[in-house]
């Protein structure tokens, strides 16, 4: 669930740009100059009633692309709030975000602050970490756990979810395996509105607390992010019920709640 994929992507665009350029090699007209022969080209339509379906295209392709977005936002509402302004919730769930060795990045770091501050203020008895452990040398739920008990949340009050890979899956098991049906939801600005939505449509009555970051390039980049994500959200919602691991259900929240009451 990490957010800065960028070598990532690096390595894709130089991946296409090397395909690309053996096929420019091999295009008629390319190379000693032999065989040389027409390549097609697009080009606008020469008729006006040509140019006029291919705007509406065109047109039709950006409303139906942000469609997705326009859900979120819908879904969302005025849902999304400040922490001291936060309502009284149960749980807090927070979304994983990366390591950097075996510590939280400083975007995971900044959500668990976060959710750290709605514990101390009492807006939350309980908070539940969900991240991805799907090897043995990975393990963000551990991680984030370390972190906010380093801070002054007891132990006690903090559950793990192992099997959070992405934001559909830390809600979806947060309602069906943890019982989740309230919950204050910590994520950065861009990606609050993605994980309302989603919880919302997993069954979960959740606000969300946006968590202010400096716009600097991985804040872009995970802008970006959200347009694609927006996409897959729907999908997730409307086609994918289920988790990639559901799993037995667990009582580690309403034992921590019921503890802290």
């Amino acid at each position: 669930m990490g957010i800065l994929w960028g070598d990532r992507a690096i390595r894709l665009a130089a991946r296409v740009r090397a395909g690309l350029s053996g096929v420019r090699e091999r295009l008629p007209g390319r190379g000693s100059g032999r065989g040389r022969g027409p390549v097609w080209r697009p080009g606008w339509p020469r008729t006006r009633g040509g140019r006029r379906r291919a705007l509406r295209a065109a047109v039709l392709a950006c409303a139906l692309a942000l469609l997705p977005s326009a859900w979120l936002f819908v879904a969302a509402g005025d849902r999304v709030v400040a922490a001291e302004r936060a309502p009284h919730a149960p749980v807090a769930l927070v979304f994983g975000a990366g390591l950097w060795g075996e510590e939280p990045s400083p975007y995971l770091a900044h959500r668990l602050d976060t959710a750290a501050e709605l514990y101390e203020l009492g807006k939350v008895e309980a908070i539940l970490v969900s991240g991805d452990n799907s090897t043995r040398d990975y393990n963000e739920p551990t991680a984030m756990r370390r972190y906010l008990v380093e801070r002054g949340v007891p132990a006690e009050a903090v559950v793990r979810d192992h099997a959070g890979f992405d934001t559909w899956d830390s809600c979806a098991r947060a309602h069906r395996v943890f019982g989740v049906d309230r919950a204050l939801l910590v994520s950065q600005g861009f990606h609050i509105r993605r994980a309302l939505a989603l919880c919302r449509a997993a069954g979960i009555d959740a606000y969300g607390v946006g968590v202010d970051e400096p716009r600097r390039g991985a804040w872009y980049y995970g802008g970006l992010r959200e347009i694609p994500g927006a996409v897959k959200a729907a999908y997730d919602a409307a086609f994918t019920p289920d988790p990639r691991f559901l799993g037995p259900r667990e009582p580690g929240v309403s034992e921590a709640v019921a503890a802290a009451r």
